[in-house]
């Protein structure tokens, strides 16, 4: 039968848990949003300089609101070197100009409102540019000057103060620490860095930090954002005195113990305080009608916050979400789960558990602009951990990407898409060293350095320069047959990729018992499969490679794979790497 429904219900009453997150009449939309990431430089270049821009991104909000999301993420657009992609932030109020200028900003903010999408900003809180001026003139004022404060500088150890303060590694690999040249040209104070060295990490124990940040996140609001996904939402607090860890190989351990430099309990403290200024905003920015009356997903409501936390354990990142704190948490152990049944049934029981207390929305991601795309992990052998260089098997990947995909849409909560997955893109493995632009790959240690490969601007096009990304070639070699992938060739296609994302998002909007929700409901299955029931829906995942015969549980809503349906209609047939959602009878 076909993979997608050709005839899907119609549009439901909000269902009793959506009911739930209602509150004087107004949604938490952010509870079941879909939540689409653009990596601005990779999205679509409007001037044809190869570098993707704001405006690129505004004449391709149509095809987001058709996509089905209701919110878009922008990756950092702010003036910067690019040391790290623009996560090296210079000034936090200017738009840099190979993006556009503010004024681009406020157009792209408008038209999105205006097409039903909500606005998402990042917001880089950890660390500056060493080109910030606050920086520079920390530099230029030498030891003493207050504004060296505002950043972590210490004297080195040893006689002449030629060792590092202490023994922390930077997340992109080597000492954690630089040594500055001071105004009389002698060698000084080392200042922190937990990424490049030309992105010094604040002192969020000094004031005038926070009181900064604060404007700064008005400054956005007033500008009418949605909302903020805070870059290293775990860092920022340092633990007291900056003790040393006392071993090599640190990077080994984030995610698996909390760090004196992340984790700490005081950051809590500064999103308490970041909380009470975004309920100050709680109007939508979208005008008191909302943004549309159609389907579920996009009445009315608040802005939110959105915690990038690497946390050892789930039920820590849910401290992050609790009521008077930020609205919710990228799910990344969920993220770095293999193809695997049991694993993943475990971490998304463990996840429900852990948000259910603190009345937050679970999340759920498969990609982003950090990893390699999950058509390609899911392509390798099971244990390679989040950046591979092989590109494995690629039907394979694909097959189990469009699955997961499915399996994710389908659980309870708020989904986030990175750009082109809906493609099905693979990773671009093979890109020569020579056009790498990722800092940590100069580095020889820490991250591998090989996200330039999920960088790659995506294909528009069949044909063209950079298959309609824009007139000018890319930033990044796109490889040949990437037309193939395009938008164009997918539209219209009922077996690709794209338009099985696009019945998907749709059927999602219909089904009154999916999206927001804190519990699913196991039903009994085969090994290697997972099958769970949401009040009249019910999803079934085989993980497996071989098909397997399950309940034939209703009419099929949207398929991944192949299903066959027994002529007694009591029994179905669902391939191997296939999930398969229906409207249970």
């Amino acid at each position: 039968m076909s993979q997608h429904s050709a005839d899907p219900a119609p549009s439901p009453a909000l269902s009793s848990t959506t009911a739930l997150a209602t509150v004087a009449g107004h949604r938490d939309w952010w509870r079941d949003a879909v939540i689409y990431q653009v990596y601005p430089r990779s999205f679509a270049d409007s001037d044809g300089d190869g570098m993707g821009d704001l405006e690129g991104v505004r004449s391709r909000l149509p095809y987001l609101r058709d996509l089905g999301v209701d919110a878009v993420w922008l990756s950092p657009f702010y003036s910067s070197p690019q040391a790290d992609a623009g996560y090296d932030v210079a000034d936090y109020r200017a738009v840099d100009p190979m993006f556009g200028n503010l004024l681009d900003a406020d157009a792209l903010i408008r038209d999105a409102h205006a097409l039903g999408l909500r606005i998402i900003v990042d917001l880089v809180p950890n660390h500056s540019s060493d080109q910030h001026e606050w920086f520079k003139r920390a530099l230029a004022d030498g030891p003493g000057s207050p504004l060296r404060e505002r950043y972590h500088f210490r004297p080195g150890k040893g006689p002449a103060g030629e060792l590092p303060p202490n023994d922390w590694e930077s997340i992109f690999g080597g000492p954690a620490w630089t040594r500055v040249t001071e105004p009389d040209g002698t060698p000084g104070e080392w200042y922190l860095h937990l990424f490049a060295p030309e992105q010094p990490d604040f002192n969020w124990d000094h004031p005038a930090v926070g009181d900064e940040f604060r404007s700064i996140l008005r400054f956005w609001l007033d500008m009418g954002v949605d909302g903020f996904r805070i870059d290293v939402a775990h860092g920022m607090v340092k633990a007291a005195g900056l003790p040393d860890i006392g071993g090599h190989d640190q990077v080994k351990l984030l995610g698996n113990d909390v760090m004196p430099f992340f984790d700490q309990d005081g950051v809590h403290e500064i999103y308490r305080a970041w909380r009470l200024i975004l309920d100050e905003y709680a109007g939508n920015a979208m005008g008191p009608e909302g943004p549309s009356s159609q389907g579920r997903g996009r009445e009315t409501g608040g802005r939110i916050f959105v915690a990038e936390a690497w946390t050892p354990t789930i039920e820590r990142t849910a401290n992050y979400v609790r009521p008077d704190e930020l609205h919710q948490a990228f799910n990344f152990q969920y993220l770095s789960t293999h193809w695997d049944a049991a694993e993943l049934r475990s971490v998304v029981d463990r996840t429900l558990d852990a948000m259910r207390p603190v009345g937050a929305p679970a999340t759920w991601v498969l990609s982003n602009h950090d990893v390699t795309r999950h058509a390609t992990r899911f392509a390798n052998e099971a244990g390679l951990g989040t950046q591979i260089r092989s590109a494995g098997n690629r039907e394979l990947g694909l097959r189990r990407a469009r699955a997961a995909t499915l399996l994710m849409l389908a659980l309870p909560g708020s989904a986030y898409i990175y750009q082109g997955e809906e493609l099905g893109l693979p990773d671009v493995v093979d890109l020569p060293d020579e056009v790498r632009q990722d800092p940590a790959y100069f580095r020889g240690a820490g991250q591998d350095g090989f996200r330039d490969g999920c960088r790659v601007p995506i294909p528009w096009t069949r044909e063209g320069s950079s298959y309609g990304f824009g007139s000018g070639g890319s930033w990044l070699p796109q490889p040949e047959g990437w037309g193939d992938l395009s938008v164009e060739a997918q539209t219209g296609d009922p077996d690709s990729t794209l338009e099985l994302y696009r019945t998907a998002l749709a059927v999602r909007r219909e089904q009154p018992d999916l999206g927001a929700g804190d519990a699913v409901e196991w039903l009994k299955a085969p090994e290697g499969v997972l099958a769970f029931r949401r009040g009249g829906f019910v999803c079934v995942a085989n993980t497996t490679s071989e098909t397997v015969r399950i309940p034939a549980y209703g009419r099929v809503l949207v398929a991944s794979g192949e299903v066959t349906i027994a002529s007694a209609e009591d029994e179905a047939k669902v391939a191997g790497d296939t999930t398969v959602w229906w409207a249970a009878g």
